[in-house]
């Protein structure tokens, strides 16, 4: 009954598994940089944060410097602008002010840090550094250095 069998044209299905192979390979690709894209960002996010608790550390341990001190903190000994530099005495103040800021130095990018204590006993620590690598920009502004601020009693 059959007389004539209709065969395919191999002609025109050479190749079809080859473009298959192809075009999955393109999709693994995109989503293999699609997966490294995540993995840069989730990296710069964990520096990020490891800084923040850098400077978090850094200031409990001023604070705590400041507590052990509290004449010396209250009478303004341990008071430092940013811009001042290292301390020249050799008072426990001085000594306590200028290791703290060669932590903050050490373990921060650009590392740097202030501290202003009133007669009254309230005392701020603020830590600086620059988050230029972490791809950031600091809260409202083109500035890339980011900020923490600690507000205490002694």
């Amino acid at each position: 009954m059959m007389l004539f069998k209709k065969q395919i044209n191999k002609k025109h299905a050479e190749g079809f598994s080859l473009l298959e192979v192809l075009i999955a390979v393109l999709i693994l690709s995109i989503g293999l940089l699609g997966l490294a894209a995540l993995h840069a960002t989730s990296l710069k996010a964990n520096h990020g944060a490891y800084h923040k608790s850098q400077a978090t550390i850094l200031a409990y341990d001023m604070v705590d410097r400041l507590r052990a001190n509290r004449p010396q903190a209250i009478n303004g000994s341990y008071n430092q602008l940013i811009t001042d530099g290292n301390k020249t005495g050799t008072t426990l103040a001085d000594l306590d002010v200028n290791d703290w800021l060669a932590n903050t130095a050490a373990l921060l990018p650009s590392g740097d840090g202030s501290i202003n204590c009133t007669a009254a006993g309230a005392c701020t620590v603020l830590v600086q550094w620059n988050i230029a690598r972490e791809g950031g920009q600091a809260s409202g502004g083109s500035t890339t250095l980011q900020t923490f601020t600690f507000r205490t009693d002694v």
